[in-house]
């Protein structure tokens, strides 16, 4: 082997990309944000401000647990953002990244589900409108392709 192949290898193996690392920064780049100095912006309807905070009685793990949901949802790349539905996701990661016990997530889980904010498709897939309530979205005009809880 020659020093000219050698170099051409290690130059190949410096320059290839995990396709972990890019899938990564795909799932922390939203095509609906923007981005400023590596700071990323979701867009949150002004009616979860206006009438689900005011309207229903929230506490912080409900509030933390329907926002990183609703932004996995629609403020993400997500294969199944048109029906609304989250990708799998791990409870276990979920519960470490908000720094929140599983009991908690579980109760909140539920609670959200009574109010209607969200559905549980499968343990780890959810449902969440894009208004929120179905009222606000039929009031909006959302729909969601061949596919209505």
């Amino acid at each position: 082997m020659t020093d000219e192949s050698r170099i051409d290898i290690y130059r190949v193996i410096k320059d290839h990309r995990s396709r972990h690392q890019e899938d990564d920064k795909l799932e922390n780049i939203s095509s609906s944000s923007q981005s400023r100095s590596g700071v990323i912006f979701s867009d949150i309807p002004d009616i979860f401000f206006d009438r689900i905070l005011v309207d229903i009685k929230l506490n912080r793990y409900d509030t933390l647990i329907l926002m990183y949901l609703y932004r996995r949802i629609w403020c993400r790349p997500n294969l199944y953002q048109k029906h609304g539905i989250s990708q799998m996701l791990s409870l276990g990661e979920m519960a470490k990244l908000l720094n929140i016990e599983m009991t908690d997530v579980y109760q909140s889980l539920r609670k959200l589900e009574g109010f209607g904010l969200l559905k549980t498709i499968r343990s780890g897939q959810y449902f969440i409108r894009r208004y929120f309530l179905k009222e606000y979205d039929q009031e909006l005009g959302q729909k969601y392709d061949d596919f209505d809880i």
